[in-house]
């Protein structure tokens, strides 16, 4: 193929698993079944060759123990060519948007024509992990030969022995700070002033517009999904639809248990799922007839001290709005990925703050306020989860969705990132229709 520059890229079509809360068990699914579940409706209802895909790029933070380059056990079980190369990315929350990134690039640059990107995750499945002391014992065991040098290695077990590593925890913990991403949420909370009140109102809100949402009939990039007991599921349930400022207020705080503010009902759930997109240059749009959803404008990354994680999406939006010449009124519909409610009010309110905006921006003065009416319109991580390598894909695949029903034309989606990282997109509604306003 021959490298051009700053083509345009296309987001043909995507579909996504329903978002699966983890209650405390292993899920019936595997990061690769997610991610098999999810594509294969997508790729049945287009006429492309397989062939045709240039490459997969799949975005997960903990594939499963038999899922190395998941990526690549997805597109050999989905039946892509084997000639067709597949790549797995991590980037933390962020690992769907940037395998969708990655794609963007390839295609815009000329390697690429037409490329399934997406991310998975299933958090239930994060390992559960023997202890090094444990690890050294075993290493001790098998090396003993004879019968009573194994007897003599057995007695020299102890309860420290069992001790398990739960990776899910480490996981969600910055090594460098010593913080996870809950007690990262608290300092946000009480940098920007935001009260319990506050972060439960949002969170209600949430609960309140997902159920909005599936009773209008707006997730219709689900695809039901079966496991292998003959179990069907068909929606994000971890929907609390009854949830009141009252059934909030009754919850502890999750991270600092004496003074904090941040609850489990004020988070992502920890939850399992798939997304994907199909994205395409003008050129397979065109020889393969392909619907378009929306165009990719521009993206970006950013890192800040970790922190502070969470405000990851400020700084990466600003850099976008700044070579575009946007205004906050520019842009008509935002996804910013829920990890936590607080997390979201932050960067809400850092926007309008001008030391923040002038210190930690760059900028002359405050950006100024998102509406709430046109933030995460139907939704988001508080109330269906956060499958940390799949959100990236999902709140892209959604956005499109809302700026081709409501004939928007902008969108913006972005996530925090553990480790102290933003990420964000510019998306543009290339439908050319104008669905219902909302």
């Amino acid at each position: 193929m021959k490298q051009t520059s700053a083509r345009k890229v296309y987001i043909v079509d995507g579909s996504r698993t329903p978002q699966l809360k983890s209650r405390g068990k292993v899920g019936p699914f595997s990061a690769g079944d997610l991610a098999v579940a999810a594509a294969r409706p997508l790729l049945l209802r287009h006429t492309f060759p397989l062939e045709a895909i240039d490459e997969v790029i799949l975005g997960c933070m903990m594939p499963g123990e038999r899922e190395a380059n998941v990526a690549r056990v997805v597109a050999l079980r989905l039946g892509i060519p084997q000639t067709v190369p597949a790549w797995t990315v991590q980037r933390n929350c962020a690992s769907g948007m940037q395998s969708v990134d990655s794609a963007w690039h390839n295609i815009r640059n000329g390697y690429a024509e037409l490329v399934l990107a997406g991310g998975t995750e299933s958090m239930s499945h994060a390992p559960v992990l023997f202890n090094h002391t444990m690890v050294n014992w075993l290493g001790d065991f098998m090396r003993a030969r004879t019968p009573m040098q194994k007897i003599k290695t057995l007695f020299q077990l102890r309860g420290r022995h069992f001790k398990p590593v739960i990776a899910l925890l480490l996981g969600l913990t910055d090594d460098t700070v010593g913080l996870n991403m809950g007690e990262t949420a608290e300092i946000l909370a009480n940098m920007f002033n935001i009260s319990r009140k506050e972060m439960d109102a949002y969170a209600m809100a949430s609960h309140h517009r997902l159920d909005a949402a599936m009773k209008a009939g707006y997730l219709d990039e689900i695809e039901v999904i079966y496991d292998n007991r003959g179990n069907y599921y068909d929606h994000d349930d971890g929907l609390r639809p009854d949830t009141t400022m009252e059934s909030l207020a009754k919850l502890r705080p999750a991270f600092d248990r004496k003074y904090g503010k941040v609850t489990a009902g004020n988070s992502a759930q920890i939850t399992d799922g798939a997304a994907w997109l199909l994205l395409a240059s003008e050129e397979a749009v065109e020889k393969y007839d392909l619907p378009v959803l929306a165009s990719i404008d521009d993206t970006q990354w950013a890192g800040l001290d970790p922190s502070v994680m969470g405000m990851g999406p400020v700084h990466a939006m600003t850099p976008i709005m700044q070579r575009h010449g946007l205004a906050i009124d520019d842009i008509d519909y935002w996804e910013i990925n829920e990890a936590f409610a607080t997390q979201v009010l932050a960067c809400v309110r850092a926007w309008q703050d001008d030391d923040y905006c002038r210190e930690q921006l760059g900028l002359e003065s405050a950006m100024g306020e998102i509406s709430h009416e046109k933030l995460n319109i139907d939704g988001g991580g508080v109330s269906l989860g956060h499958p940390v390598g799949a959100s990236g894909a999902r709140i892209i695949l959604h956005l499109c969705r809302i700026l081709q029903r409501t004939g928007a034309t902008r969108g913006m989606a972005s996530l925090c990132i553990g480790g102290g990282q933003g990420g964000a997109m510019l998306i543009r509604n290339e439908s050319g229709t104008r669905g219902e306003e909302q």
